[in-house]
């Protein structure tokens, strides 16, 4: 007794407001073993003669406790056990104080969750029995009970759900219905939208749903009348997200109901948000849905606009030298960001029409908010309406030039803002089209001393045209933009050292790095005039408050000695890598948060790139801080929801609520420069290769790891990157090392390549595990690590199968229309990327492995099979026939037992629609006739027929068609070189026939085939190439002049050099020789002349 009265005393203890007082009472808790712990918590909650503050914190201890470590209810005796639960259940039960019942009752609803098992049995059947009880109870603490616990956690019935289905649907209704009980029908709703989203079933949602919603929007209603919790709002966004399909029958009810809440002025800026969020929530999950629904578009985003609109005149904003957040809550941040994710969602072609027709008359309004929100708007629509808004861009540019020069600073930053953000998303084409107008536009603003927001923003907004716009065009307005730089850099450099201003500063040399990595070589005659005092900023820029600015100063540096190359850097490199070097020394000393080490960290790269091999001595300094960031993993948690809120998301924390009680935390602070470094690693290992040696085994310990790094992606892409490259600069320590290092990468890398979710990360995972085994070659898989792939291989092609079903399914929708085709579309090209990964891997298997790769060819035969079908897309077909290809060229004779499966396919395809498919068809029968051997002449013979007449189309130069031709050549070619003797047919007739198709130069691995052939003919002096007495001499050089012309061996130089020699041959004889060049027109004698040159 005295203890528990010792441990009552803590818990007030724990609710003192002296820190000091506080913190040694968590000491004494944290000191109690779990059991005593647990038995004291119990007896205090349910003691009602105790302060109900501490029977509330005794409760929430309790839940806390068996949310993390629920390791000591084991060990309880059984009969403890079931005391404590029928202690619990009545105190729930009898409790008369509404918040300790409510605390309880998470209580309950945390124990049933962890009595659950693995196959769902609920080992705790009477919290069924006291739920349904409570639920059917007049007494309304006792029916908020039974809807609290199913809201906290709505799988409390475990496999016995479907047996007690109609049970939990009519304790929904009759709670949602409740009379002049708004608390009851309150909690009635968040717990039947929980039940809904708990749900995997999508039938039950479906129906049981329907039967909810009403209640669950008049529930809605007067939530927002209260205005006192907004969970039911979030809750209903998330039901938004897992199941729209369940809202449709009532869909014009939710839209009516989230749009008189999002314009309810009288209503918390927060609660209209909240109600936003509903809209865009449903264009971003169903945008095929809204749009059935069209007479609310324009009335969604009217309110979208209006949002927009409210913003206060702070006459000091534009005259910050600080870029703060304090906005980012406002209703302007909120609308217009919401504009731009309903228009990503509904598409263009709805949001477009409204947009045009409603921002001449905001820009019209006499007031400067509505001008910044229609200029805001159009930087926000672009990305969504980006198709579409391309076709009218001239006028939108046009439209916005003006506001340039408006007399408002917000307005003129907000015109800065829609030209710099259409220069990214309409790039090149904005580029090409309208430098001549918008270049001086900002050029203009940059002298916008007087606001040095908005001339920042401008440097900002030319950031973003000069990174994508064309050389060519750049250089030609550089003069003016350079000598606007440089004046603005002098002055700026003079205003820190008398004010410490710094904003426009930090942005010009940006600017000027941007400016100069576009203009590359161009930029060596403005060298001389920037590197001066780029380098008195590095020097100098050194207190706390300047690490922003030269952290930038050290990017531009590094980027223009990149671009103007060693010879013109060399006299500064010296000074730039001193100070890099002091500042790597000093890097021990840097905060965490310091931006200077994310830039140094890619300086040191660039000097990388531009010193060679000989960077390798600075390997030893910039290493350790690297490999640190790279490794860097961030703060995760897994914390109960009151804890959460002691820690802000300015802290670096982001959020997700995990249930009622919970929320997943991950700490993001740090991920951008992980990210960064890991980039930087894959510099030097392409870069040094073996000089990079020594720190392999290191990077890939860091690498591996990070495959499966969910929280950044360009961290996932570059790990994969990262490896066949490691594996390279490895090779130098020997077979044994590289065996030990592949058998480190490779159960991850393969493991990634099975679970990672992003299409584009997916590919370069799967091409860098192609490119390890390539590198490695034959011997680097075993049976059971080919095992492993085949059945990778197989759920990928099994998935992709699917997908193209689930599409099929889609476009019977009763939502389908074109904008749903488009991201259909989107969704197959994403398969088809997958699908010719898939390829690569099955290539870099057999043309490593060849015959022994054989039982894993077989396992993945069936899928194989399946993408070759007349009824397949043309896709399907294509990549069919690519590892059909490879199986014959890499097993050759062995393949001919496959013969039924790919045969008759290849030579139909050969003629297909497609030109990749005929590609395709026609490169497989060059492989028969290569590597098939003589069981495959038959099939080389009706091969010859078949691609003789798609070479013989008119349309067959066509330039869609050039390539697939240029392979059918290459490929009778192969068949006619490789199986002399074999062939049923005039070979003779054929070659005359052959060499009239010539010359190909298209595809440049084709062509080197082709000439080799030739000049295989030409040296055995074949009388069908060469005629009678050279006759077809003047042919023959015509043929090699016009490849040369063309640069049809540009990437092989020993065919080249061959075919030149030939050349050569022929111009000893002069008189022939002349007779030949002399029926050719000059191009074609030049290209003779050049080649003649190249080789001497």
């Amino acid at each position: 007794m005295a203890e528990q009265e010792q441990f009552n005393r803590l818990l007030g203890e724990l609710l003192s407001e002296d820190g000091d007082i506080r913190k040694k009472a968590e000491a004494s808790l944290e000191g109690l073993q779990p059991l005593n712990k647990a038995t004291f918590l119990v007896s205090s909650f349910t003691n009602g003669n105790l302060a109900t503050e501490c029977r509330q914190m005794a409760a929430v201890l309790f839940r806390r406790q068996i949310f993390s470590s629920f390791e000591f209810w084991p060990e309880l005796p059984n009969n403890v056990q079931e005391r404590w639960k029928a202690e619990l259940l009545a105190a729930v039960q009898n409790e008369k104080v509404d918040m300790v019942r409510r605390r309880m009752c998470d209580v309950v609803a945390e124990l049933a969750r962890n009595l659950i098992d693995d196959n769902g049995n609920q080992a705790w059947l009477e919290v069924l029995q006291f739920l349904f009880t409570c639920g059917s109870s007049n007494e309304l603490s006792h029916k908020e009970s039974a809807l609290y616990l199913i809201n906290y956690f709505p799988g409390i019935f475990g496999n016995r759900q479907a047996h007690y289905l109609e049970v939990i649907r009519q304790l929904l209704l009759a709670a949602l219905a409740a009379a002049n009980t708004v608390p009851i029908r309150l909690m009635a709703a968040r717990a039947a939208v929980s039940f809904l989203i708990a749900q995997e079933d999508v039938t039950i949602t479906q129906r049981v749903g329907a039967d909810f919603l009403p209640g669950i929007l008049q529930a809605m209603i007067e939530c927002v009348n209260l205005q006192d919790d907004d969970s039911l709002l979030k809750s209903f966004i998330e039901l938004e997200e897992n199941c729209p399909k369940m809202l449709r029958p009532r869909l014009e009810d939710v839209l009516s109901l989230a749009l008189e809440i999002t314009k309810n002025a009288e209503l918390e800026d927060s609660w209209r948000q909240l109600g936003l969020e509903m809209l865009v929530t449903l264009a971003e999950v169903a945008p095929a849905m809204l749009r059935k629904f069209p007479r609310f578009l324009p009335l969604i985003m009217n309110e979208m606009l209006t949002m927009m609109v409210d913003i206060e005149d702070d006459c000091d904003w534009s005259l910050s030298d600080e870029i703060d957040d304090d906005d980012c809550d406002s209703n302007a941040v909120a609308g217009e960001s919401a504009l731009d994710r309903f228009a990503c969602g509904v598409g263009g072609k709805t949001m477009l029409p409204y947009i045009i027709n409603q921002i001449p008359q905001y820009l019209a309004n006499a007031s400067w908010q509505h001008k910044h929100a229609a200029l805001m708007a159009i930087s926000a629509v672009g990305e969504g309406c980006h198709k579409q808004m391309e076709q009218v861009l001239e006028q939108v540019v046009d439209t916005v030039l003006p506001f340039l020069n408006n007399e408002h600073p917000r307005v003129r930053y907000a015109s800065c803002n829609a030209l710099g953000q259409m220069a990214t998303d309409f790039a090149p084409v904005f580029e090409k089209k309208f430098h001549a107008k918008v270049i001086p536009g900002l050029l203009l603003v940059l002298n916008d001393h007087g606001n040095p927001r908005v001339q920042a923003h401008a440097g900002a907004a030319l950031v973003n045209f000069s990174e994508d716009c064309p050389k060519n065009i750049l250089i030609n307005y550089m003069d003016v933009v350079l000598s606007k730089i440089d004046e603005i850099l002098k002055h700026k450099i003079e205003e820190l050292v008398q004010k410490g201003t710094k904003l426009v500063l930090e942005q010009m040399v940006t600017t000027l790095a941007a400016i100069a990595e576009t203009s590359e070589e161009k930029f060596i005659g403005y060298y001389d005039r920037f590197m001066p005092n780029l380098k008195y900023i590095m020097q100098n820029a050194t207190s706390r408050e300047l690490r922003l600015l030269r952290g930038k100063t050290i990017e531009c540096i590094s980027l223009i000695g990149l671009v103007v190359g060693t010879e013109k850097f060399m006299a500064d490199a010296n000074d730039v890598m001193q100070l890099l070097l002091k500042s790597q020394t000093d890097a021990n000393d840097m905060e965490d948060d310091d931006p200077q080490m994310s830039y140094m960290i890619s300086a040191w790269a660039r000097m990388c790139k531009l010193l060679g091999p000989s960077f390798q001595q600075y390997l030893p300094v910039v290493m350790g801080p690297l490999l640190k960031t790279a490794a860097m993993k961030p703060g995760i948690a897994f914390l109960d929801a009151d804890d959460a809120k002691t820690i802000t998301e300015e802290e670096g924390w982001h959020f997700v609520n995990v249930g009622e009680q919970h929320t997943f935390g991950v700490n993001t602070a740090g991920l951008e420069d992980k990210a960064t470094a890991c980039q930087m690693l894959v510099c030097y290992a392409r870069e040094l290769k073996q000089g990079f040696a020594d720190y392999a085994e290191e990077v890939v310990k860091i690498m591996v790891p990070n495959l499966t790094f969910y929280y950044e992606d360009i961290t996932r892409y570059t790990a994969a990157e990262s490896l066949p490259l490691l594996l390279e600069c490895a090779k130098i320590k020997g077979e044994e090392y590289l065996v030990q290092m592949w058998a480190y990468i490779y159960p991850p890398l393969l493991k990634a390549v099975q679970t990672e979710p992003e299409v584009d990360i997916l590919e370069q995972h799967m091409e860098s595990f192609a490119k390890c085994i390539e590198f490695l070659g034959r011997g680097c898989l075993d049976t059971t690590k080919m095992q492993d792939i085949s059945k990778a291989l197989n759920e990928m092609m099994d998935t992709h199968f699917k997908r193209q079903n689930d599409r099929h399914e889609q476009r019977k929708d009763e939502d389908y229309d074109e904008d749903v085709e488009e991201n259909l579309q989107d969704e197959d090209d994403d398969d088809v990327k997958l699908l010719s990964k898939v390829s690569d891997v099955i290539h870099s298997v057999l043309g490593t492995h060849c015959e022994t790769s054989m039982p894993m060819f077989e396992a993945l035969l069936p899928n194989i099979i399946r993408l070759l079908p007349n009824d397949r897309p043309w896709t399907d077909k294509q990549w069919g026939l690519c590892i059909f290809d490879d199986l014959i060229e890499y097993t050759g004779s062995q393949a001919f037992k496959y013969k039924d499966y790919f045969l008759q396919p290849m030579l139909q395809y050969v003629s297909d629609g497609r030109p990749e498919v005929r590609q395709a068809a026609a490169y497989g029968l060059g492989m028969l006739g290569q590597h098939g051997g003589p069981d495959f002449a038959p099939a080389c013979v009706e091969g010859i027929k078949q691609l003789s007449t798609v070479i013989s189309d008119p349309q067959s130069r066509a330039e869609e068609n050039i390539n697939a031709t240029e392979n059918a050549i290459s490929a009778v070619g192969k068949i006619l070189k490789h199986n002399q003797g074999n062939l049923t047919i005039n070979v003779d007739e054929v070659l005359q026939v052959w060499l009239s198709w010539l010359p190909v130069w298209e595809d440049k691995e084709e062509c080197a085939h082709v000439f080799n052939f030739v000049c295989d003919l030409i040296e055995s002096n074949n009388n069908v190439i060469l005629g009678h007495n050279n006759s077809n001499l003047p042919r023959v050089l015509a043929v090699f002049a016009e490849m040369f012309a063309k640069d049809g061996l540009k990437d092989d130089e020993d065919t080249f050099k061959r075919c030149a020699m030939i050349i050569r041959q022929i111009q000893t004889n002069g008189a022939v020789w002349m007779d030949c060049v002399n029926q050719l027109d000059a191009p074609l004698q030049q290209a003779l002349a050049t080649a003649l040159q190249m080789l001497s």
